[in-house]
């Protein structure tokens, strides 16, 4: 990549900034208290700035500049775009597209009730996700190591897992005896049924001779499942665990509809009520924010755990 290539997300931040601060307003957004769309592209300033000029000299800001500088750069781009067409130009209705310094300055403003509400969310997603994971992981292994398990609970999979967990709410209410706990069980429901299906078939997929090899040096059935069978399958595993993440996110959402009187669903399904949209970004853009940390923090983990396959398979 040419060097000219990676200031572009610092051009491309320059121009925001010059379009937000000479072009005039439409005048049919609300007035904010702060510049919060400026104070965002200076701090993007200073940061992109500093890499840019350290990829002079650091092989690893080079690497990581070079790789996301068009990304940025386009990002920036959006936003400075979206940013014309709604405070700049007013092309858009104002009550549905709110200013990016409106939602921003939800973002600011109202940041100790919504990290009561994304705390709150955590605490239930946690919740479902875990007994999800292990409930998925004891079913998966049981169905992949037993024919007898398979024979039993093979059926109940495929009758309960293409079912959305959301469409169990009318049982799900009057069978717990609180919203968490039936929040916490349809969550539970979304990562079973990819975290078993996952985890029976990579071990139903990992190769036989293993299990000859390790069977022939004297290991014990249980040795075979745990020291053979299950570090062998992970890498299905951990797809499953994807998928369950992606599925207990939408299922939250759904869940904190149930009564729950917090959480970051609840607090975005209450402000759409009151029309106001730029909370409703506001609380979208924290969700997309937590998801993204949970996924690179379970890649992360991954990586870890199955730091064998890196050399043996594209990463």
């Amino acid at each position: 990549m040419k060097k000219a290539t990676i200031w572009l997300p610092v051009l491309s931040i320059v121009l925001a900034i010059i379009v937000e601060s000479f072009l005039a307003n439409g005048g049919r957004h609300t007035p904010v208290q702060h510049p919060y769309f400026i104070y965002l592209l200076l701090c993007f300033l200073i940061g992109f700035a500093t890499v840019t000029v350290a990829s002079y000299f650091n092989v690893k800001a080079k690497a990581w500049i070079e790789e996301q500088a068009l990304f940025v750069a386009a990002t920036i781009l959006f936003l400075n775009i979206l940013n014309i067409v709604t405070k700049k130009l007013g092309l858009l209705p104002v009550i549905y597209f709110p200013s990016l310094d409106k939602i921003l300055g939800v973002i600011v403003e109202d940041r100790e009730f919504l990290a009561l509400c994304l705390a709150s969310s955590g605490k239930l997603l946690f919740t479902g996700y875990f007994f999800g994971a292990i409930a998925g992981f004891a079913t998966g292994i049981a169905v992949g190591f037993s024919k007898g398990a398979g024979y039993w609970i093979n059926p109940l999979i495929r009758v309960l897992g293409p079912i959305p967990s959301t469409a169990w709410i009318p049982l799900v209410l009057i069978s717990f005896p609180t919203t968490f706990s039936a929040s916490a069980f349809l969550i539970a429901l979304a990562v079973w049924f990819p975290t078993t299906v996952m985890t029976s078939s990579g071990i139903l997929n990992v190769q036989n001779a293993y299990f000859e090899v390790s069977s022939t040096l004297g290991a014990g059935k249980y040795y075979q499942i745990f020291k053979v069978g299950v570090p062998a399958s992970m890498p299905h595993m951990f797809i499953g665990l994807f998928n369950g993440t992606c599925a207990s996110f939408i299922t939250l959402m759904t869940a904190e509809m149930l009564g729950v009187k917090n959480g970051i669903g609840w607090y975005i399904n209450w402000q759409k009520e009151m029309m106001a949209y730029a909370n409703v970004y506001a609380g979208l853009i924290l969700i997309a924010i937590t998801f993204s940390i949970l996924i690179t923090l379970l890649f992360k983990v991954r990586d870890y755990v199955l730091v064998w396959q890196k050399g043996v398979i594209k990463w």
